[in-house]
């Protein structure tokens, strides 16, 4: 019964409201910035690059606030979330992740400008930001019940986003693979990620700046490899890709086949899922960085959708379709795994060691999103038990139900992702102005952080 209102639940919200509010915000401030992120993705590397070092107010320089960031989306949205895509909304899926990507880039930009412009210090000196606090200083008082939904939705939803299913995922793959029962898989995670998380912002940042350069290069090399060794069947593919997000899929083999806005949906969903760009989580790790800019801040923040989906996710997707197993009876994980396998001896065990990499950081990075959420609603004196309860809940996520975490992660995302975007929307003409005075290399913008004027 709770599972099937459940379901009822996150079609309503997943919607064609939702798909147009968070594809139409991407698209109007990508209009309204006049193209600005798809023309500096090459410059904005080299200010990422040179961001290794802060420079003004922050905790971590911006290079590790991007890393932190990563450490939240890369992960089983990039291996488990696309096959699902493609399993159940056919190859087209992928093709809306790309569109979602290409214009939640815009979307990413104006959260971190807006993290930076609005952030504020807590009790402890910490400089913090993120929705709840550009909702709050940007629009006023009077939207305050806003800032505390989106807060409640991101700290709650938090256990099941980046806790829950990143737990269940990794247990479920290391016991395909390897044998190893959920529960220990669960307990050793909890022990990793409580030695880094009660260590705060600097530690989760330093290994975030670690872990996620090696995984990542790691695995677009060993998809690279698959892609190359099958290099004669990419261009179907690509074809395939296109022409399934706008004609229907008929069933094959194992696959049910799917309407467009099946594959709509589950592109957008899938999408927002592991880039985030809308849901309103990776400001608050970029409120943290080290910047006298939120308008550079912003710039490298935006790479953080290009890498996720049209890099990484596109190596998932490329794989499973051109090895059909999308055709076959494998779902989640699996479908990786079982692609990888096909062309690589092992290929199914470094999968399921690439996720277990992916889930341990995305637990970290999810870990300080959650925290700030919490600290917003009740002050720094949370802190410390939100990182016991959060340490807690990894075992448990480990042996509970996939399917219904996965739905349950989806709808959190629809719901906190809706307070984030109408502020977006409201607070665009800041980010527009902060955009033109940075091109015009102007020092008259001062930063805005504890007003409330949006202009």
């Amino acid at each position: 019964m709770f599972e099937t209102w459940l379901g009822q639940l996150n079609g309503l919200v997943w919607g064609v409201p939702m798909l147009v509010l968070l594809l139409g915000t991407g698209i109007y401030l990508s209009v309204g910035l006049k193209g600005l992120t798809l023309k500096r993705i090459s410059s904005s590397f080299k200010e990422l690059w040179a961001g290794r070092f802060g420079e003004g107010e922050g905790e971590i320089p911006p290079f590790r606030a991007l890393m932190t960031s990563l450490s939240a989306t890369i992960g089983t949205g990039n291996i488990a979330g696309v096959a699902t895509a493609i399993g159940i909304g056919g190859p087209g899926a992928l093709f809306w992740m790309w569109m979602t990507a290409l214009v939640g880039m815009a979307t990413k930009y104006a959260e971190a400008v807006l993290a930076v412009e609005y952030r504020q210090k807590n009790d402890k000196g910490e400089n913090v930001g993120g929705p709840m606090y550009y909702i709050r200083n940007g629009l006023g008082k009077k939207w305050g019940w806003m800032a505390v939904a989106f807060a409640l939705l991101c700290g709650l939803g938090g256990f099941g986003i980046g806790n829950g299913v990143q737990a269940n995922s990794v247990a479920d793959a290391l016991n395909l693979s390897f044998g190893v029962p959920e529960l220990t898989t669960g307990l050793i995670l909890a022990v990793l990620i409580a030695l880094v998380i009660f260590g705060g912002v600097k530690r989760i940042a330093e290994v975030a700046a670690k872990l996620v350069p090696i995984m990542a290069i790691a695995y677009i090399l060993c998809g690279l490899i698959v892609l190359a060794l099958n290099a004669t069947e990419v261009p179907a593919a690509l074809v395939t890709i296109v022409k399934s997000a706008f004609s229907p899929v008929a069933a094959t083999g194992g696959f049910a086949g799917s309407a467009v806005m099946l594959a709509i949906r589950m592109g957008v969903a899938r999408g927002v899922f592991s880039n985030e760009a809308g849901l309103g989580s990776a400001p608050i790790a970029h409120a943290a960085a080290q910047t006298d800019s939120p308008v550079r801040q912003g710039r490298i923040a935006m790479l953080g959708t290009f890498i996720d989906t049209i890099i990484l996710c596109s190596i998932t997707g490329l794989v499973i379709v051109v090895t059909g197993v999308w055709t076959g009876t494998e779902q989640g994980s699996a479908m990786t795994a079982a692609a990888f396998a096909m062309v690589l001896p092992g290929g199914d065990k470094m999968v399921a060691l690439g996720l277990a990499v992916f889930a341990f950081t995305t637990l970290l990075g999810w870990s300080y999103y959650s925290e700030k959420c919490f600290g917003f609603l009740f002050g720094v004196k949370a802190l410390i038990p939100f990182r016991v309860l959060w340490v807690l809940m990894i075992p448990i996520g480990a042996t509970l139900n996939l399917g219904m975490i996965w739905t349950i992660a989806d709808t959190m995302n629809g719901l906190m992702a809706l307070p984030n975007l109408i502020a977006l929307l409201l607070l665009s003409p800041v980010v527009f102005r902060l955009t033109r005075a940075d091109a015009l290399n102007s020092p008259a913008v001062n930063n805005s952080a504890g007003t409330s004027d949006p202009e």
